[in-house]
């Protein structure tokens, strides 16, 4: 059996082209003073503002964090979040000359509104999302694809994260998909709403709720489940479909007709799973990458994602981290 912790080591400096929509998640937390005379709503002191990486950004803050050499393409508008999103990008030393600026359109951003007060447990109350919903102009497509087109001959595996803001055309998207199958790189695919465009990638990641929305079917018991995995497999001609299920961990479907359930290291401790898939799909590729089989980059993955989920909000995991964690379960002091 391959050594995980010996794989982990080996994410040094693997180089990953990430492309897919970067988003500027914002946490802007206030303190409650009292209900507004005007509407019966609750009056907010500000306290703090965050923003951290989410999206494809937050994929590659992993990537970053547990050691590969990443290259970043996407699109950002001429505004403050984009200046944020490259400052974020420079501390983990990444590599973002592909980022393209479109000042017709903002840089994505989620901003959420968290209320709290001395006696009340903080909470999100609202979120505002803005984004354009334009089409890329062909000036800004043909500039991403320029790049890609320079880049990729350096990298040792692509990951696409597609959250439906479509910076991943169709142009983008057969480039990197015929650039992977010809020069046998490892690839995959983490698409929020439109996973059945990816036919030829290498590898999907899906959560369990996605994987339904595609089969058109719910998904309740391991016999649904396969029969999912199975009909997406097929549909993308892939090497394999790795399907994250919340606390019951993940499945890997492969080619050659195997299936891996993977249960969780640890449920004990779940406090939020925003952004864990981003850690999910960095690790695998990572993993990939440094010489794994598929079922053990699935088996590091699962871990990775069990240490984002006992973390509040969008956030990474460090090679160290992912360390201590395997190290804790392979001991049996989980």
């Amino acid at each position: 059996m391959q050594d995980l912790k010996n794989i982990v080591e080996k994410f040094h400096g693997k180089k990953i082209l990430v492309v897919g929509d970067l988003i500027a998640d914002v946490y802007l937390d206030g303190r409650i003073s009292r209900i507004s005379r005007e509407a019966p709503v609750l009056i907010l002191e500000e306290a703090g503002k965050k923003v951290v990486a989410g999206g494809a950004a937050n994929v590659i803050a992993n990537v970053a964090q547990l050691g590969g050499e990443v290259f970043a393409v996407g699109v950002v508008g001429a505004d403050d979040y984009a200046d944020k999103l490259k400052e974020i990008f420079s501390g983990y030393k990444v590599n973002f000359e592909g980022l393209v600026t479109d000042s017709t359109r903002p840089t994505i951003s989620k901003t959420r509104i968290i209320a709290g007060g001395r006696a009340t447990v903080s909470q999100q109350i609202v979120r505002i999302d803005r984004e354009s919903k334009l089409p890329l102009s062909a000036e800004i497509e043909t500039a991403l694809i320029e790049y890609l087109k320079k880049i990729l001959p350096q990298v040792d595996g692509i990951i696409l994260s597609d959250y439906g803001a479509g910076t991943i055309t169709d142009a983008v998207k057969n480039l990197l998909i015929q650039f992977a199958q010809e020069n046998k790189i490892p690839n995959i695919v983490d698409s929020r709403y439109n996973i059945g465009a990816f036919a030829g990638i290498g590898y999907a990641k899906q959560n369990d709720s996605e994987l339904a929305a595609f089969v058109k079917e719910e998904i309740f018991d391991e016999a649904t489940l396969e029969r999912a995995g199975k009909k997406l497999l097929a549909t993308l001609d892939s090497e394999g479909v790795l399907i994250t299920r919340g606390e019951r961990g993940m499945s890997l479907f492969n080619r050659d007709g195997k299936i891996f359930h993977i249960p969780v290291a640890d449920k004990s401790e779940v406090f939020d799973v925003s952004g864990a898939g981003d850690t999910c799909v960095a690790s695998f590729m990572l993993a990939l990458t440094s010489g794994a089989t598929p079922e053990n980059s699935a088996r590091i993955s699962n871990y990775a994602a069990g240490v984002a989920v006992r973390k509040l909000g969008t956030s990474t995991v460090n090679s160290a981290e992912l360390l201590l964690a395997m190290s804790k379960f392979l001991a049996g002091s989980f």
